[in-house]
């Protein structure tokens, strides 16, 4: 294989590395969430696929067809969020090793899929490198998700009570979308709409084009109003008003406020227009439904009060990791005829699985994230790299912010999206091509020769 056969190889296995990793990213939402077993399984087979194509391209690039070594080395791009995720699974090992876990089963399988989502953010890491990258993977997404959002509205105004008016839920569930919870439906929007929002208030941009990318995050922000989600809403406020801040303390201008101000009432019109009176009931009912909801309000207070005795319980290593439904039993304070799954609180439900330990990785985990991202947050509605930066921090804060009363991150499609975002927010800046100036004529004009001069 010559030299420029073995480029050629090796840049159509980065291109495949980096669809491959967005197309398996893509593929949870649309398989419900990948809450289901084949889901689960076929995302984590993707992963490890993944990876294997990389240490082949690896392989390639320093070894020729015959195994002999060509001198070079195995190129790594290093990312700050490596560091607390091996102290994770350092954590889970002990937890196995130890016999910590009360089900060791249960902690297995969620290790194997915190692996799939760690091989993920590792491709990516090694994959998405370049701002032409970054423009191509944002229109795909901006795009992907206003597919979503559009499939979201349809079914809500042609409802049924099925999955894609075909697949009934087995456990039924508030459908919305491609999800059985409208929870992680309005969790997922919260990651994909800073990116045509940001892509609005770009000026790399045509106009034409931020229009376009404005339409579609204005649709995406009404879907999750329109979910009915007040966790969702409570994120998409906070993002929004985020948003807000950074671009007030980068730059005061009427421009970016008579923008921001059509963006909201194209919002306030849709959301009105096709469930104005539904969302008003909604909003309305907080404080009622915060008491009868099923898994709400007075339940959830009490989910959180017996989490906290469990934690209590095995305070250092916690129960193990994705033992919660199976613990949880002993500690029920309160009958019900439902089988409580999770905390719906992620910070309690990583507190009563991993204990202190566990907590102290993940506030590791979000100090280095947060100090990395807030770093390359700079010019960003001229800077590609500035631009993904913020986008994805906006998404993750989002995801965070709704944690609080929901679990979108034991829901593998949200979860990996999250992970990712995290990866590429805290990786160092994306590396942009160097046009180069022509350079200027030495000669008088008049030396010129005639088809020259200007």
């Amino acid at each position: 294989m010559t030299e420029k056969e073995r480029k050629v190889l090796s840049d159509r296995m980065g291109t495949a590395l980096l669809y491959g990793t967005f197309g398996v990213l893509m593929f949870g939402p649309v398989a419900f969430g990948a809450v289901e077993p084949w889901s689960i399984y076929l995302l984590e087979m993707f992963s490890l696929l993944l990876t294997l194509l990389w240490f082949a391209r690896q392989w390639l690039e320093v070894r020729t067809l015959d195994g002999q070594a060509l001198g070079g080395q195995m190129k790594i791009q290093w990312n700050p969020l490596f560091l607390p995720m091996a102290g994770f699974a350092i954590l889970v090992v002990v937890q196995l090793a130890s016999g910590r876990s009360s089900y060791p089963h249960d902690t297995v399988s969620i290790a194997l899929l915190y692996g799939a989502y760690a091989m993920l953010c590792f491709v990516a890491s090694q994959s998405f490198l370049r701002a032409s990258q970054a423009r191509k993977i944002a229109v795909v997404l901006a795009i992907y998700g206003f597919a979503l959002a559009a499939l979201a509205l349809f079914q809500g105004i042609t409802p049924n009570g099925k999955l894609y008016w075909l697949r009934q839920p087995q456990h039924g569930g508030w459908i919305y979308g491609s999800y059985v919870n409208h929870n992680h439906y309005a969790g997922l929007m919260e990651l994909l709409v800073p990116i045509p929002l940001i892509m609005a208030f770009s000026r790399s941009l045509q106009h034409k084009d931020r229009i376009g990318a404005g339409v579609a995050a204005a649709v995406m922000t009404g879907t999750i109003f329109l979910s009915g989600s007040r966790g969702g809403m409570l994120a998409i406020t906070v993002e929004v008003v985020l948003l807000a801040v950074v671009m007030f303390r980068q730059k005061r201008n009427v421009r970016i406020v008579l923008t921001v101000a059509a963006f909201a009432v194209v919002l306030a019109g849709l959301v009105w227009l096709v469930g104005g009176k539904e969302l008003t009931a909604r909003v309305s009912s907080i404080s009622a439904e915060a008491r009868t909801e099923i898994i709400s309000g007075g339940m959830r207070r009490n989910i959180d009060r017996d989490s906290i005795r469990m934690f209590r319980s095995r305070p250092i290593l916690g129960w193990g990791l994705g033992t919660f439904p199976v613990v949880y039993p002993e500690f029920r304070s309160f009958y019900t005829n439902f089988f409580v799954n999770e905390a719906h609180n992620d910070y309690l439900q990583l507190l009563t699985e991993m204990g202190v330990l566990g907590f102290a990785i993940m506030l590791w985990f979000l100090v280095v994230l947060y100090r990395n991202a807030f770093r390359k947050i700079g010019d960003w509605a001229s800077d590609v790299s500035s631009a993904v930066t913020l986008a994805c921090t906006l998404g993750f804060t989002g995801i965070l912010v709704h944690g609080l009363v929901d679990f979108n991150l034991q829901i593998p499609a949200n979860a990996a999206l999250f992970y990712v975002f995290c990866t590429i927010a805290a990786a160092p800046p994306l590396l942009q091509r160097v046009h180069k100036r022509r350079p200027v004529p030495t000669v008088a004009p008049e030396e010129l020769p005639a088809s020259e001069v200007v």
